[in-house]
């Protein structure tokens, strides 16, 4: 009888018995990787073991074939391109402290096709302070994320969150960055615990909000939302004034929640 306890739907948030919704036909048990099988958790974002984004459909499985298609081809032309121009020398390999932290002098820089990346030497991370080395491996997980590449996001963030596990003391910046660096796993309630270390001290710290607003997204709890978001409409103005360098890197996650938390 285990199997009819009611649930509320992960997807549209009906009350639902048995393994799929009767409201819209999603999944209500346990949820498995399509690509591995690998158990997830509910908010899981992409797959622990092998990267695979968990919101995949029928569309997103052609959309995979297409691209290991076009992946084929590349690779056809290139061993094409490497025999045409086998006779020319090749080109110098730059000297990188941490190769893959950094493009090769004068290529193109990410989001600035017309832009490039500064030359010499990339840095070694392993010679940053530690709060340097977690925010350069932070940045690189959000972008990665931001332009929805799976494998990077799951590969860096434990890397990331062991950097942040190095500092000796952390900063309620440092504590928003390892939050979301949590929440983007689907480990929420690290994320959560992180939002109330900034508001034991700092109470009323913007950013606190913007993470607890974020997990309840991800966690699908509307009331908690609400909740975020009301007490970041009641702190607003009084930490705003606080003129926190923090809260001018990080003006457009305040806008986003200021446009959403308006009565």
């Amino acid at each position: 009888m285990s199997d009819q306890t009611a649930r509320t739907c992960p997807s549209c948030g009906a009350p639902a018995t048995g393994a799929y919704c009767s409201a819209c036909g999603a999944r209500v048990g346990p949820r498995t990787c399509a690509a591995c099988h690998a158990e997830l958790s509910a908010q899981a974002r992409f797959c622990h073991r092998c990267g695979q984004p968990t919101g995949g459909s029928s569309r997103g499985s052609e959309r995979k074939a297409w691209i290991f298609a076009g992946a084929a081809v590349a690779a056809l032309l290139a061993i094409i391109a490497m025999k045409v121009l086998h006779d020319r020398p090749a080109a110098a390999v730059p000297d990188m402290a941490n190769a893959g932290n950094a493009a090769p002098s004068g290529a193109p820089r990410s989001g600035d096709p017309g832009g490039t990346l500064p030359s010499g030497r990339a840095p070694d991370i392993s010679k940053l302070s530690p709060s340097e080395r977690f925010l350069r491996l932070n940045n690189r997980v959000m972008e990665a994320a931001a332009r929805g590449d799976s494998a990077t996001v799951v590969n860096f963030t434990p890397m990331a969150l062991g950097a942040y596990a190095q500092l000796d003391s952390a900063t309620n910046d440092e504590r928003y960055h390892a939050a979301i660096l949590h929440a983007e796993v689907g480990e929420l309630p690290e994320a959560r615990a992180l939002a109330d270390s900034m508001l034991l001290r700092s109470p009323g710290y913007l950013l606190a909000y913007a993470v607890r607003a974020q997990v309840a997204e991800f966690d699908r709890d509307s009331t908690a939302l609400r909740r975020a978001l009301a007490d970041f409409r009641a702190h607003d103005a009084a930490e705003s004034a606080a003129r926190r360098p923090e809260y001018t890197e990080h003006a457009d996650v305040l806008a986003d929640l200021r446009r959403r938390a308006a009565p």
